[in-house]
């Protein structure tokens, strides 16, 4: 791939400091809930469910149903992908951002009042997956929005710190949930955290995502797409438009984005699994090294942004493609020992790397589309990249040290997964800071 470095730029400032910075933060904390509604189902697919809405004899089956249901969150993300993707370039990015937020939200707190196996049979599962599905709807449809929110607002030489606003959600949103579990494991007995504990993390989400609907209500939406609606630019078939004209794009976007997700889902969930089941470590201290990690992340995403800023985004995130693809081998390798100084430093080296592949992921993501079609673009790449990456990661984790009793194919199946990234990056461009100033200067006067 052609890397050319980036030049110094003087700063665009068309667009006030506050309005800036009240952009990033409603990215941030609207994404950090939606997320924490996302990482507390699959903290609980990893140790609860399993366990109360799958039973089995077999563990390993158990797990493999839970993992499935996990599953359905990304292989729902098209659908939000192509509804609210679409919307956002036709409506605007606040409205979509509102609308995927209460959908995701209302969602969670019924999963937190579902009666068990035990209670109704067959159909508790049956409702867990459904509102599993539009909890993916509405993070399939929240992703794209959100990242244009805090980018179209600050300033496009910068955009990989700006937009990792909504890259930090994740991390934020997996930190509070796993702080939200291991605080109830602490102080519930097990079968006390069985019967209801698990239940009191997803139904404190209504208040989470209240906040955020707060937050986001006061904030008018991006100078560019103002700029798109006052010019009459607005697409009439986004979906159509990109893919019959941005295929090459979409591809590089969805390509980019499978790395990091398998990695994610490897550090995150399988973690979880493998610690618990495999190396005999109890659940709290799995908990802690994947909460250490996740806490580092808020401030490492926004500094690998900075720094893909000021070298070259697509040359920082083909160096952690690289190195998570390495670190994968070293860690289950010395993870043997069953250390638990070694789990906690292993797992933060892995959600480092995943940083630095997820920080600028979205910047690179966003300029791969010209501004009028970015939310239908971004989403489509979102969503579709989900399910060939993080949709089947835990899944295929699973089954592969089920049938294998190693982690090598494990390892060898992140690796795959970061050369694909390496491919997307290749086929992608670099930043094109022309294409927003000209929007951003009109938009700023609307």
């Amino acid at each position: 791939m052609a890397i050319t470095p980036v030049p110094a730029a003087e700063p665009t400032t068309v667009v006030g400091r506050k309005d800036m910075y009240k952009a990033f933060a409603a990215s941030l904390t609207g994404t950090a809930l939606e997320f924490y509604d996302f990482a507390v189902y699959s903290a609980a697919a990893a140790i609860v469910f399993p366990l109360i809405f799958f039973p089995a004899q077999d563990p390993l089956t158990g797990t493999l149903l839970a993992f499935s249901t996990y599953a359905v969150g990304y292989i729902s993300r098209p659908v939000g992908g192509i509804i609210f993707g679409r919307l956002g370039d036709e409506i605007g990015r606040k409205k979509v951002l509102v609308i995927t937020l209460m959908l995701i939200g209302v969602a969670t707190f019924l999963i937190g009042l579902l009666p068990t196996y035990g209670n109704i049979g067959i159909i508790a599962p049956a409702a867990l997956v459904l509102l599993r599905f539009a909890q993916g709807v509405g993070v399939g449809g929240e992703w794209g929005s959100a990242v244009l929110l805090s980018s179209e607002f600050g300033d496009p030489n910068r955009r990989g710190f700006w937009a990792s606003a909504a890259q930090i959600g994740p991390p934020a949103g997996n930190l509070m949930a796993n702080g939200a579990l291991a605080v109830l494991t602490l102080v519930l007995s097990e079968q006390a955290f069985l019967d209801y504990g698990w239940r009191i993390a997803f139904l404190i989400s209504a208040v989470l995502v209240a906040f955020g609907l707060w937050i986001r209500l006061k904030l008018e939406d991006t100078p560019v797409f103002r700029a798109l609606e006052a010019r009459g630019e607005k697409p009439n078939a986004p979906i159509r438009e990109v893919l019959l004209t941005q295929r090459r794009p979409l591809a590089a976007a969805i390509l980019s984005r499978i790395g990091p997700d398998v990695l994610y889902a490897l550090c995150t969930v399988f973690t979880l699994t493998y610690g618990i089941q495999k190396l005999g470590f109890d659940r709290g201290q799995v908990l802690v090294a994947v909460m250490i990690g996740s806490a580092l992340q808020l401030f490492t995403m926004p500094l690998a942004g900075a720094i893909s800023d000021r070298i070259n985004r697509r040359l920082v995130y083909g160096a952690a493609a690289v190195g998570a693809s390495v670190w994968a081998f070293v860690f289950f390798f010395v993870l043997e020992g069953k250390s638990p100084t070694v789990l906690i430093i292993g797992t933060v080296m892995g959600l480092v790397f995943h940083s630095f592949m997820y920080g600028p992921q979205a910047a690179f993501v966003v300029e791969q589309f010209s501004p009028r079609l970015r939310s239908t673009g971004s989403s489509l790449a979102y969503t579709f990249a989900g399910i060939i990456g993080g949709a089947l990661a835990p899944f295929m984790f699973t089954l592969l040290m089920g049938a294998f009793n190693s982690w090598l194919p494990v390892a060898i199946y992140l690796t795959a997964a970061c050369l694909l990234t390496m491919v997307g990056l290749a086929l992608g461009r670099d930043s094109n800071v022309a294409e927003d100033e000209e929007y951003l200067l009109e938009g700023a006067a609307n």
